[in-house]
């Protein structure tokens, strides 16, 4: 009897040991509707995605609106803490919520040099000990290999680059044949595209970095002779690049209202309308948090340090589930501003005004902010610093405000924060120079 009680105690063991160890399974593969879907462990899963999930209560707000899926751009942020000091990975895998797991690839523009034999041999232990270190935890989904690796503004890349891309896809795959790869390229040029299947036929699926054409980034993919899926790795409003600009070359930026319809229309128009939605594994939007590049609103979907959510979430939430989030953000009709895209004297005192709203009737509180123009000619994302502040120049804040210009010559923004007291915010900028 002791022996049978032995054999069975180590019998449920290694079933328990087994269930606990059993690998993750996700593959890209066709539903019954003829759409490339990502399937977990057999479950189909479309991608409503977005980057940045990862200061300290992001993931939270993410998955309770409906997010399932983020991205990360480095292997290192998986360990990063969030809420409870818990690492990134942990706390994604508890709310439900996959990860595209990144791993960086040097780009030539940093300097690395795909003809070195010492740096290609760093760069691939990099890669084998990162999947040999996190290729067990059931939070990764996907493998993001590289992002924009080929530089943003190529129209090509490196054909030395996407042949190395080729081998780290193949010592991926020898390390975690359970899970697919994905590469991310800037944009949704033929010829990266024709060059990615050239030279990488082991990469399973294309991640296109697109904001002003990424509704149709379909198009591009089937003229390019793409068969695998795609996504879309990165989108929002038209990037400063592609914005109208004043006069002396200051890109104008959408208020936030604008900006949420153009959330929600892209995530419909590339998943649901456009040519090569067939194709589309679904989108991950830029930036659920905030970022400073070009200005401190550009692509952030959350004020900084507040945390307030901006009406870019409840567009893309409206994408996503149909339905707009309980509490909705201020919606901003109107800005008015006689030197809107103008020069200004120096010391001039200019008035400024909004309409708005609040759909839950909420009271609104405006808060007016003189910006220098940001100096920063980064490429890619590359890292900025936000210019000066001059808070001293405004004397009235309200649904209509005045400031005095600035003495020193140059280009500045009027930045307008609007509140609602729950936790939402709307905001809009006016660009203006001081002769």
């Amino acid at each position: 009897m002791r022996t049978v009680n032995i054999s069975l105690t180590i019998y449920l063991s290694c079933i328990i040991w087994l269930a606990a160890n059993q690998e993750h399974q996700v593959k890209f593969a066709k539903n019954t509707e003829g759409y490339w879907r990502v399937f977990i462990n057999g479950q189909e899963t479309p991608i409503r995605g977005a980057g940045g999930v990862q200061t300290p209560g992001m993931l939270e707000t993410f998955s309770k609106v409906g997010g399932n899926f983020t991205r990360t751009w480095g292997i290192g942020s998986l360990e990063e803490p969030v809420a409870g000091g818990k690492r990134y990975i942990d706390r994604a895998h508890e709310l439900g919520v996959s990860v595209m797991a990144g791993l960086w690839i040097a780009h030539e523009r940093h300097g690395f040099d795909y003809n070195s034999k010492e740096q290609i041999k760093r760069q691939r232990e990099h890669v084998r000990n990162s999947i040999r270190k996190w290729k067990h935890h059931p939070g990764i989904a996907i493998w993001g290999l590289g992002n924009e690796m080929e530089g943003p503004q190529s129209k090509s890349g490196n054909p030395a680059m996407w042949r190395e891309l080729e081998v780290l896809a193949k010592i991926i795959r020898s390390e975690d044949p359970n899970r697919p790869i994905m590469t991310v390229i800037a944009g949704s040029s033929q010829s990266k595209i024709q060059n990615i299947q050239r030279y990488c036929p082991s990469i399973d699926a294309l991640g296109i970095n697109s904001y002003g054409a990424a509704g149709g980034a379909g198009s591009s993919v089937i003229q390019a002779g793409w068969k695998k899926p795609f996504a879309i790795t990165e989108f929002g409003i038209k990037g400063f690049w592609e914005a109208p600009k004043t006069s002396w070359g200051a890109p104008i930026e959408p208020n936030s209202s604008e900006k949420a319809k153009s959330y929600f229309a892209t995530h419909k128009m590339v998943t649901q309308i456009n040519t090569g939605k067939e194709q589309c594994l679904g989108t991950f939007a830029f930036l659920w948090g905030w970022k400073q590049e070009k200005t401190s609103t550009w692509f952030g979907m959350y004020l900084v340090d507040t945390k307030e959510k901006l009406p870019q979430v409840d567009g893309l939430v409206k994408a996503w589930t149909g339905i707009f989030p309980e509490n909705r953000s201020p919606i901003i009709k109107k800005v008015e501003a006689s030197f809107f895209g103008k020069r200004v004297q120096a010391k001039q005192r200019l008035t400024a005004s909004v309409v708005a709203i609040d759909k839950d009737d909420d009271e609104l509180s405006y808060d007016w902010l003189i910006v220098e123009e940001s100096k920063a000619h980064s490429v890619g994302g590359d890292k900025e610093y936000a210019p000066p502040a001059h808070p001293e120049l405004t004397i009235k804040n309200g649904k209509s405000c005045k400031v005095i210009a600035p003495r020193k010559s140059g280009a500045y923004r009027l930045f307008l924060t609007i509140r609602d007291g729950q936790g939402n915010a709307a905001t809009a900028n006016i660009p203006f120079y001081v002769n």
